[in-house]
């Protein structure tokens, strides 16, 4: 009786340690179930503490697990690879409900999703818009899928690449080439100084012009502010021009559609009073009165010879337009020269020569060192019938007859 009694309890007992044992295995189970959950979007980020303003401590992947240490409101303290930190409940699907309620149609913030391809929204991490602009990757590098160091390869950027930072995280840059947009450590970059912006010309102001007039009776007018510049023409004693700039002593003027230059000095606001023997003329009455003959006296008759004279001493020098010394003369340059020699001062060119002195009507009443004046063309009456001039180009000073030396013969003036 006995041994059967015994036999008895030896099945009661192991069948209640079957029981618990099956017990203790469906709640350790299920324990395990209650405190691990899977990541529900493409990457989460586990933050230092319960606020999307947290630092990022790791970021997770969709479907891999984390233990739930504990749950408080909308927040669950999670282990993950020994790192402990915070993720959202709204990121996760536990492998058994979480004891904190959620709508159905709850929504999921940018702010916690770590994004798996580039995004432009708004990050609360530490972007500043001074970070953002033109860099340039200091070294070969990896373009990455996400700011991760293990992430997934989205090709090579070469180094000096120049490219554009359209956001920043946790020391990652989010970065667009021309046919990618991925990340890459900021450290790889460099900023590249924006240019300053090229200021705009400013407009010049019309030039302000002015009346004047030459007050010497003979200036020339240069093609630029320099005494050795090219003479474009010569003016005569109260001809007009207009100026239009002043610089170093010198005016910038228009005369008759051309710009020149003028000694500042060389120029008057008023018209100058001249003797009548310098005037042009300025009607036919005045040019007939002018053109009466005039006797010559001995005095002047000896000074004409003179002129001649010395005017001889120069054939053979060779025509040199716009010439006006004994290296090479053109026809006025060549009377200018001479004249000046005995105090005489004449205009520039044969038009302004045409007009000085008293007239001489008629060859017959010329006198040695008259003036002989023909259409654009002037020479020294030597006596005789003849004319001493600087021809033209590829000729040398000569005596020719009167009637040879040019065209348009329209009279004398005479000079002294």
């Amino acid at each position: 009786m006995k041994i059967k009694l015994n036999i008895k309890s030896v099945l009661v007992l192991t069948i209640l340690a079957i029981m618990m044992t099956s017990i203790s295995l469906f709640f350790i189970n299920t324990s395990f179930a209650a405190n691990t959950a899977t990541v529900n979007v493409e990457t989460a980020n586990i933050r230092e503490a319960a606020d999307t303003n947290a630092t990022i401590l790791e970021l997770v992947n969709k479907g891999e697990s984390v233990e739930i240490l504990e749950t408080s409101g909308e927040w669950s303290k999670v282990k993950y690879k020994n790192i402990v930190g915070y993720l959202r409940n709204d990121l996760l699907d536990s492998n058994t409900p979480v004891e904190e309620n959620k709508t159905e149609n709850q929504t999921v913030t940018s702010a916690e999703i770590a994004p798996e391809t580039p995004v432009t929204t708004d990050v609360t991490e530490t972007q500043t818009s001074n970070t953002l602009g033109k860099y340039k990757v200091k070294q070969d590098a990896k373009l990455k899928t996400i700011p991760l160091i293990h992430a997934m390869d989205m090709g090579d950027v070469a180094k000096d690449t120049e490219l554009d930072v359209i956001n920043i995280i946790n020391k990652w840059a989010c970065v667009k080439t021309q046919d990618k947009q991925g990340w890459l450590p900021l450290e790889q970059l460099e900023k590249i100084a924006e240019p300053e912006p090229t200021p705009e010309p400013e407009q010049e102001e019309p030039a302000q012009t002015k009346t004047m007039y030459v007050n010497s009776e003979s200036v020339n007018v240069r093609s630029s502010a320099d005494r050795s510049a090219e003479v474009i023409t010569s003016l005569v004693m109260n001809d007009q021009v207009e100026v239009i700039g002043e610089e170093n002593g010198w005016s910038k003027v228009n005369v008759s559609g051309s710009q020149g230059y003028i000694l500042s000095s060389l120029l008057s606001n008023r018209k100058q009073e001249t003797s009548r023997s310098l005037e042009k003329p300025r009607t036919a009455e005045t040019t007939q009165t002018k053109a009466a003959e005039t006797p010559a006296t001995s005095s002047d008759t000896s000074k004409g010879n003179s002129i001649v004279e010395y005017a001889k001493q120069f054939i053979g020098t060779p025509y040199k337009y716009g010439g006006t010394t004994p290296a090479g003369f053109d026809c006025s340059g060549f009377t200018q020269y001479v004249y000046a020699h005995f105090g005489i001062s004449l205009p520039r060119t044969s038009g302004g020569q045409a007009s000085v002195g008293t007239a001489v009507k008629g060859k017959s009443n010329l006198q040695p060192g008259d003036l002989v004046i023909y259409s654009g063309h002037v020479a020294i009456y030597v006596g005789g019938g003849n004319v001493i001039h600087s021809p033209k180009p590829g000729k040398s000073i000569c005596i020719v007859s009167i009637n040879n030396a040019g065209s348009g013969y329209s009279g004398g003036r005479r000079l002294v």
